[in-house]
């Protein structure tokens, strides 16, 4: 009984995880872009001169796309990692795919078992005519 209570409470945690991930890492892209628009307006009023300016700028614009590219990269791991989710614990499908599967292979095996039935009962009464020529031949041996 606590073991039923454990499985929902750790999939519980676990779908709170997912949120947490999926907010943390929009956020994130959403922040950095928001920084790497700022940044393209220039309008920064600093004591650095222009050329040193524009090249902060870029080096920033540099790590705040990286940081955009690695948010992108956890939202495909964690979309990935709800599907490898969902197809190891959606039990009731996994279930139906091989009561499904089962019900398949069963019809298989009566269409093998009834061609077999069939070849056999071919096959003696070709035996028997074969025998019965054989037996009434006046070449034997």
């Amino acid at each position: 009984m606590a073991q039923q209570r454990n499985l929902p409470q750790s999939k519980e945690a676990l779908l709170k995880s997912y949120t947490t991930r999926l907010k943390d890492d929009v956020k994130s892209m959403l922040e950095n872009f928001e920084e790497i628009v700022k940044l393209a307006k220039g309008e920064s009023e600093t004591q650095l001169t222009k050329f040193l300016q524009c090249e902060q700028d870029t080096y920033e614009m540099h790590v705040r796309a990286a940081n955009m590219v690695r948010a992108g990269e956890s939202l495909m791991k964690l979309v990935s990692d709800i599907k490898q989710y969902l197809i190891l614990n959606d039990f009731p499908s996994v279930n139906e795919a091989i009561g499904q599967n089962s019900k398949l292979f069963r019809t298989k095996q009566l269409e093998c078992d009834q061609k077999l039935m069939s070849l056999r009962d071919d096959m003696a009464a070709d035996l028997y005519d074969l025998e019965e020529e054989y037996y009434s031949s006046i070449y034997k041996v």
